[in-house]
């Protein structure tokens, strides 16, 4: 589609002065908005009443446009060994100190059974490295990571120190890892400005926090986001937030759209479609291994 003229000039003049961009004069966008540009911070701040309804309403639009698109996959990613989508259930895969990778229950146990069957030393099905035989040597593993700015490390010892109370150090370690955009980290931080625990209580950054792991493809944080929505009377908000974690194969948004449509908040075919996304995105997260892992050992009893 063609520009207007007025989309031309703004795209190449100062909103507020219309200077024109030439040589030695360089135009800056609008931060929040990227509707107009400005040729100095003294300019745009003098454009900041006039300018401000329409960037609020535009920086709204790019933000809903970013939190209601369907992510590719959940936060957790794949198993790096076989490729395949991690479950949602926590307890069918492990966390590596060594390598910070998440490592699925079939190819850990296919690992082990490889290893005590061989008589082999107990080592990382993916980096090789032999598994910590303390606490104390996992935690030194996790402080090496985390030197290296791993926010995957990052985020596990500051859910350490969170189980531990230490707050103040839990929002330091999650805080770092979301400013490399961990999902889980947002969601931790979420948790954190809601309950007060080493922050004061903050609604609008328990919000914010939340829609940034819902963005990185984190389920409850999105499936929260529908029940704030749904009760606050914002159902087609709802609705979407609800289809989107239910394509990711997260149950309970599952169900909860199915409560929408008997409310009349959401059509059949909404639930119909989202029914068949969640049942392939599940499915995704299956393989025999991980089927045989299950059968034959106790995760619990794992040597992550």
């Amino acid at each position: 589609m063609m520009s207007t003229e007025d989309d031309e000039a703004a795209d190449t003049c100062c909103a507020s002065c219309g200077i024109t961009a030439v040589d030695e004069i360089k135009l800056k966008k609008c931060p929040d908005c990227d509707l107009v540009k400005y040729c100095s911070d003294d300019c745009q701040k003098k454009h900041r009443e006039q300018h401000e309804e329409e960037c609020r309403k535009r920086k709204a639009e790019l933000r809903d446009r970013d939190l209601f698109a369907q992510p590719d996959g959940s936060h957790l990613g794949e198993c790096p060994i076989c490729c395949l989508p991690l479950s949602l259930n926590m307890t069918k895969s492990g966390f590596m100190g060594c390598c910070s990778k998440m490592i699925c229950l079939g190819c850990a146990y296919a690992n082990q059974k490889r290893e005590f069957e061989a008589g082999l030393e107990k080592r990382c099905a993916f980096c090789r490295e032999p598994l910590p035989k303390s606490k104390e040597e996992w935690n030194k593993r996790i402080m090496n990571r985390i030197k290296k700015n791993c926010p995957a490390a990052m985020y596990q010892m500051g859910q350490k120190r969170k189980l531990e109370g230490d707050y103040k150090t839990a929002l330091k370690y999650f805080t770092n890892a979301a400013e490399l955009e961990y999902a889980a980290a947002h969601y931790s931080l979420s948790s954190l400005y809601h309950n007060g625990q080493g922050v004061e209580k903050d609604d609008e950054k328990r919000m914010y926090h939340w829609e940034e792991a819902a963005i990185g493809g984190h389920p409850t944080a999105r499936h929260n986001l529908g029940i704030y929505d749904g009760n606050n009377s914002k159902f087609e908000r709802a609705r979407k937030h609800f289809i989107i974690a239910a394509n990711l194969g997260y149950n309970k948004s599952l169900n909860a759209l199915k409560e929408l449509y008997a409310n009349g908040h959401a059509s059949k075919e909404d639930y119909a479609d989202a029914l068949r996304a969640y049942q392939a995105a599940v499915d995704e997260t299956k393989s025999t291994m991980r089927e045989v892992a299950e059968g034959d050992v106790n995760p619990a009893v794992m040597d992550y």
